[in-house]
């Protein structure tokens, strides 16, 4: 039992930033690792059926993820940008940060499912068979999905200038 944990324990760094990546907001991702340890201590005697504690821990965070923005798809709070002004940080003056800005912006652009794919794909570097084992989906949606994020982020993000940045050509093919 203390070595399961152990292992949790190891893992932390890594789901708290794939939660950051869904969820864009620092509170709501510490809130959703906390959520998925606790549930995957509650129900640590199914973790022999699901295979690597990484992609099983990785698995319910993702479906902890797809319930609560189900839960609060209705009932999310817009606020007009007139009175948001002052939340808003002052642009960047270099190049390069505007331009992650902008991809960051173009990437929670995306559905739920192409972000989570292209996260585990880009920034965990999970295999496509280790996506597929953790989302519950056949290896082909994970493909497919992939592809779609990658031309939606085509779209989404179209620099000013004709030079695309490195960051860019770098979600091309990433395997």
């Amino acid at each position: 039992m203390d070595d399961i944990k152990r292992l949790m324990t190891q893992e932390i760094p890594r789901l708290r930033r794939y939660a950051l990546t869904l969820s864009s907001d620092i509170g709501k991702a510490d809130d959703l690792v906390q959520d998925c340890l606790e549930h995957a201590i509650r129900k640590r005697g199914q973790l022999k059926k699901a295979g690597s504690i990484r992609a099983w821990l990785f698995r319910i965070l993702y479906t902890r993820f797809i319930n609560e923005e189900k839960r609060h798809r209705n009932s999310r709070a817009h606020v007009p940008i007139d009175d948001a002004e002052h939340l808003l940080s002052v642009r960047p003056q270099q190049e390069v940060t505007q331009n992650c800005r902008e991809i960051i912006a173009a990437f929670q652009k995306l559905p739920d499912e192409q972000r989570a794919v292209l996260a585990m794909t880009v920034v965990e570097g999970f295999s496509y068979d280790e996506i597929a084992l953790t989302l519950d989906v056949p290896i082909g949606t994970v493909r497919s999905r992939l592809s779609r994020a990658r031309e939606t982020l085509r779209t989404f993000y179209q620099p000013d200038d004709e030079e695309i940045p490195a960051t860019v050509t770098s979600l091309k093919r990433v395997k």
